[in-house]
C-alpha cells in the first residue's frame, strides 16, 4: 500500500514532463512559423538555420512551397542536418558558391540578450550559421521565452570552433583573454550537435574541427570586446556570440503565443 502513493507520484512527474515538454514544442512551432509566414515570400533566397526552433521554420517553408504559397524560392542550409530535411521536404538548395546574397535568414538562438545579442553554437553549427547571417539582408532571430536572459555567458556557455591542431593550446590561450576572465574551457565531446559530455573522444563539427564551450558564471562584461579578442586568436575558426546582426527577434511563450522585439516590434522586456 506504501507504494501506490509513489507509483502515482511518479506517474504524474511523467504525466507532468510530457506536458512540459510538449508546450515547449509548441512554442517553437509558433516562433518558427511566424518567421516564416511574416518574413519570406516568393521569389527569395532564405537562409536555414539549425536546431530544435528553426526545425520548424524548416517545416514551414516545405510547407507553404507545397501548397503553393510560396513560389521560386531558394535556400541555403546552415548544417548538414538541415539540408537533410530540407531536401526530404523538397526544398531547392544551394550553397553561398551560388547565392553570396540572401534576402532573410531564419534561425534560433540559446541565449539572447537585451541588446540583442546571440549566443548560438549548442548545436554546433555555429560557423554555417554566421557565414550565411552575415550576409543576409534580415535575419530572424526565433526563440522561446526561456532563452531570454539579462546577459550572455551564465544562461550559457559559449562555443568557441577552433582547428583541432594543438586544441589545448588554443583552449588555454582563449581562456587566458582578460575579456572572458573567469570562464572555464570544457572541449566538447561525443555528438557535437549538443553540449553535453556525452563521449570519450572530441566532437568534431560539419567542417571537422572541435568546439570548446565556455563556461561562465558572471555575465560576459563586453560583448563585442570579447568577440573580438577570441576571433583574433590563432588556431580559433569562428564563436558564438552574433552581434550587431540580429534583425527581429519572436519570442513565443509556453501557450504558443508571440512577441516581437527589435525591428518593427517592442524594445525588449527582459531588460
Amino acid at each position: 500500500h506504501r507504494l501506490v502513493p509513489l507509483v502515482l507520484s511518479l506517474r504524474a512527474c511523467r504525466l507532468l514532463s510530457v506536458q512540459c515538454r510538449k508546450m515547449s514544442e509548441d512554442a517553437k512551432r509558433a516562433a518558427g512559423y511566424k518567421a516564416v509566414d511574416d518574413h519570406v515570400t516568393s521569389g527569395m533566397v532564405v537562409g536555414l538555420g539549425t536546431g530544435s526552433t528553426a526545425y520548424f521554420a524548416v517545416e514551414r517553408v516545405g510547407q507553404k512551397l507545397r501548397t503553393g504559397e510560396l513560389k521560386d524560392i531558394i535556400c541555403i542550409p546552415t548544417s548538414e542536418r538541415t539540408k537533410k530535411q530540407a531536401e526530404d521536404l523538397e526544398i531547392p538548395l544551394c550553397t553561398l558558391n551560388e547565392k553570396s546574397k540572401l534576402d532573410v535568414a531564419i534561425d534560433g538562438a540559446d541565449a539572447v540578450d537585451p541588446q540583442f545579442a546571440l549566443i548560438k553554437g549548442g548545436g554546433g553549427a555555429l560557423l554555417r550559421e554566421k557565414m550565411v547571417e552575415v550576409v543576409s539582408d534580415k535575419f530572424i532571430c526565433i526563440v522561446d521565452e526561456t532563452k531570454l536572459c539579462p546577459g550572455l555567458g551564465p544562461s550559457f556557455p559559449l562555443p568557441v570552433e577552433i582547428v583541432p591542431f594543438c586544441h589545448e593550446h588554443t583552449m588555454r590561450t582563449i581562456a587566458a583573454l582578460p575579456e572572458v576572465a573567469g570562464c572555464t574551457a570544457r572541449l566538447r565531446t561525443g555528438d557535437c550537435s549538443n553540449n553535453k559530455p556525452d563521449g570519450d573522444q572530441p566532437a568534431v563539427t560539419d567542417n571537422g574541427n572541435y568546439i570548446v564551450d565556455l563556461i561562465f558564471e558572471q555575465p560576459i562584461a563586453d560583448v563585442p570586446k570579447a568577440a573580438h579578442a577570441i576571433k583574433n586568436i590563432v588556431g580559433v575558426v569562428e564563436h558564438g556570440i552574433f552581434s550587431g546582426m540580429t534583425h527581429q527577434v519572436i519570442v513565443a511563450s509556453k501557450d504558443g503565443s508571440c512577441r516581437v522585439a527589435g525591428a518593427g516590434g517592442e524594445k525588449a522586456w527582459w531588460a
